[in-house]
């Protein structure tokens, strides 16, 4: 094995971001019923609304920089991320509170999974900050090494200042590779990890699969609204741009009604099951 291909299979020895960000926040119980007619629309649904997104984004000049579109999409995840937070929380303890005695203590046992899809997106953003501080110097910079002599002077102040700086330098330039690189994998992994949880509701279904339905349409109008007030993201005539607006918010509520139907006929799964009535 050459030493190209021995560097090959130790790069494909290394964790994956966007599958440790499946894993953590897209699992579920394994219980938990799945349909995968459902899994297939909302598959199809997702595919024809990027492709929508991207025929728009090629057809229409943006409305601001590309810096701003991008901030814009970010701040557009943010804000999703937070609805979901809340009205998950919500819908939760509501659940909780109205459920009958023994469904309690089993929607209680299915908090860790909802808890952790919420918390890796936080633990990402968390190991960001810290690497960008490491490669800032925030943390340690090596004025900080510099001022000492590490050789202890055992080869005198010339030589020991020039072997100190030496060292310093090999040792920031070392750890800066690794935390880039660690960097690159964190900012991944918070992305994946965000926008898996966000179509996913942060696992919301493990409490009860009804949950994702019901919140979903939350989310769709409530960033509908936000779009509203932020402006358009394209230069496009108002009946393109508001069309296609609706198109996500219609589509998503239509979508989580059918589904609610379909666990109803199919499986079995109702309000009144929920809170065990």
């Amino acid at each position: 094995m050459t030493s190209r291909q021995r560097l090959a299979a130790r790069a494909g020895t290394l964790p994956s971001p966007i599958a440790a960000a499946r894993t953590v926040a897209g699992s579920s119980r394994p219980d938990r019923i799945e349909d995968p007619v459902i899994t297939w629309v909302q598959g199809i649904r997702t595919a024809l609304g990027m492709t929508a997104t991207v025929w728009l984004l090629l057809s229409y000049p943006l409305s601001g920089g590309r810096q701003s579109f991008v901030l814009g999409k970010l701040a557009e995840l943010l804000i999703g991320c937070a609805i979901v937070v809340v009205t998950g929380v919500l819908g939760v303890a509501v659940c909780i509170l109205m459920a009958r005695p023994p469904l309690r203590r089993t929607y209680v046992g299915r908090l860790p999974g909802p808890l952790t899809a919420l918390g890796a997106p936080l633990l990402g953003a968390g190991v960001v900050w810290l690497m960008v501080a490491a490669l800032s110097g925030d943390i340690v910079s090596p004025s900080d090494l510099g001022a000492h002599d590490i050789t202890f002077g055992l080869f005198g102040t010339f030589l020991g200042t020039v072997l100190t700086g030496l060292l310093v330098f090999l040792l920031f330039a070392a750890a800066a590779v690794v935390c880039a690189l660690v960097l690159v994998m964190a900012a991944l992994f918070t992305l994946a990890a965000a926008v898996i949880g966000l179509n996913g509701c942060f696992r919301m279904g493990d409490v009860h699969e009804l949950l994702p339905a019901l919140l979903s349409p939350l989310l769709v109008w409530s960033l509908f609204g936000f779009q509203l007030f932020d402006g358009p993201d394209v230069a496009a005539p108002p009946l393109v741009l508001y069309s296609f607006m609706l198109g996500g918010p219609l589509s998503v509520t239509a979508l989580s009604l059918w589904e609610m139907h379909r666990l109803r006929t199919r499986h079995g799964l109702t309000l009144g099951s929920l809170f065990g009535r």
